[in-house]
């Protein structure tokens, strides 16, 4: 990435939470800069995101594409971690790697890495994961630093590495999953979900009788 496209993205805050309907901060850069993006679909950046952007382009600042989200305080994901049955899903789904925990253990966030970028919440298949307020009163970059962008970027940087370094070089690709695969670990992940469920039930107190 060069030239325009690089300021774009060096302006942008690096969440990479793809509400813009792009992959990633670059994909929307690059999007901007071709002219195929509005200057206004980065609800983390704001107003102040869609001024910066406005200045490198020349173009006019718009107001926010409420269908892309609405500007608001910067949020934390946070782990119930009473719930979590340690299926890791979240783990692939967060950008900056926040989320650290194996395989069917308790998952918990690092509170510096997170982004707010809310990846992992659609993918928990319990629930167990929530969103708490971090920057009350402030919204888009008053609630977010270039230093924090700067950091978020080469997090999501060693993420893309590590997926790539998992992925096994000169080997034919796998062949498509059955089925049968995929629901049978959607059953377990449930499975162990309700017997979760069961566990907590029993350890709640008998309800005193009137």
């Amino acid at each position: 990435m060069i030239g325009l496209a690089a300021r774009i993205h060096n302006a942008l805050p690096q969440t990479q939470c793809t509400r813009c309907g792009y992959p990633d901060c670059a994909g929307y850069a690059q999007a901007v800069a071709d002219g195929e993006a509005n200057l206004n679909q980065c609800p983390p950046g704001g107003a102040e995101g869609i001024a910066r952007l406005a200045r490198l382009t020349g173009r006019e600042p718009l107001p926010l594409d409420p269908q892309f989200g609405t500007e608001g305080p910067r949020a934390m994901a946070v782990i119930d971690e009473a719930w979590c049955i340690g299926c890791t899903l979240c783990l692939d789904a967060c950008p900056t790697d926040a989320i650290v925990g194996i395989n069917k253990r308790m998952h918990t966030v690092i509170e510096a890495h997170c982004t707010g970028c809310e990846l992992c919440i659609p993918v928990c298949p319990v629930d167990c994961i929530s969103l708490e307020v971090e920057t009350p009163g402030r919204t888009g970059w008053q609630a977010w630093s270039k230093a924090q962008a700067d950091a978020a970027l080469q997090r999501y940087k060693l993420h893309g590495e590590h997926r790539r370094a998992d992925k096994p070089q000169g080997t034919l690709p796998a062949p498509p999953a059955q089925p049968q695969t995929a629901d049978t670990r959607k059953r377990s992940i449930v499975e162990a979900a309700l017997a979760r469920a069961r566990a907590a039930s029993q350890q709640r107190p008998p309800a005193a009788k009137p």
